[in-house]
């Protein structure tokens, strides 16, 4: 705990369109050690206004609010130019529902995470945690779901076309990386960013894909034809092996 403590505490920005409930996350997170509330939206454009004015490590969003969906507000925060200061910005999906299109849509448009309004204080702040660290947060419910879907497909290592149109061109840059055999810290010096950064996105690009591993993450990017057989990693401002200019 003393460690928890010492580090920065995980921003948050709540974004629901209840005032209830708004207020009574406020109060839950309040008292919760290395948790600090930041702000609280009531729409989705708000909370991409506030967003991207506060910059916090996590929006723990509402996916159906008024104005701007869950759906249109995460892929708007998880762009790779949303923030100013290059810092990432991570979405928590909250929702009483676990079955709502809308959810599945806040997660292939890039939310790392989807949590239950039921759902313990315990399990919140973990999660909160766990996607702030640059992690993924599933409820049980909704985990498996899209295992079921997964699994259903007559080849589960192949996206369809809107999957793979769902990615950034920054996303697609790592996934290239990736299937060229390069580690997170290679594709890190590769296209300058961090190494959180790299995790981030590679986290991003399963989830949107429905993968389960970086393995078959690599076979999606040949079968689909984003990389061929002996293509070379393309060109960045570093050289893999070299030193930064």
């Amino acid at each position: 705990m003393a460690d928890e403590r010492a580090a920065p505490p995980v921003r948050v920005l709540l974004a629901d369109d209840e005032a209830l409930v708004r207020d009574g996350l406020q109060m839950l997170l309040d008292n919760e050690p290395g948790i600090e509330v930041v702000g609280s939206a009531s729409d989705g454009a708000e909370a991409i206004d506030l967003a991207a004015r506060l910059q916090p490590d996590v929006v723990l969003l509402d996916v159906r609010m008024p104005v701007l969906d869950g759906v249109e507000a995460t892929r708007a925060m998880v762009a790779d130019d949303f923030s100013p200061g290059n810092q990432t910005v991570r979405v928590l999906i909250l929702s009483s529902y676990h079955d709502d299109d809308a959810v599945y849509g806040a997660l292939r448009s890039g939310a790392s995470g989807f949590l239950l309004k039921s759902a313990v204080r315990r399990d919140l702040v973990a999660a909160l945690r766990t996607v702030a660290a640059g992690g993924a947060w599933l409820d049980p419910v909704v985990a498996h779901r899209l295992i079921g879907e997964f699994a259903s497909r007559p080849n589960p290592a192949l996206p369809t076309p809107e999957e793979m149109a769902a990615l950034t061109d920054r996303e697609r840059d790592v996934l290239v990386l990736l299937a060229h055999g390069l580690g997170t810290t290679e594709i890190s010096d590769h296209l300058v960013i961090g190494e959180t950064t790299t995790k981030t996105h590679i986290g991003r690009i399963l989830m949107k894909l429905g993968l389960r591993s970086r393995t078959q993450a690599v076979a999606a990017a040949y079968k689909t034809g984003l990389v061929k057989p002996g293509d070379s990693p393309p060109g960045t401002s570093v050289d893999l092996g070299g030193t930064r200019p």
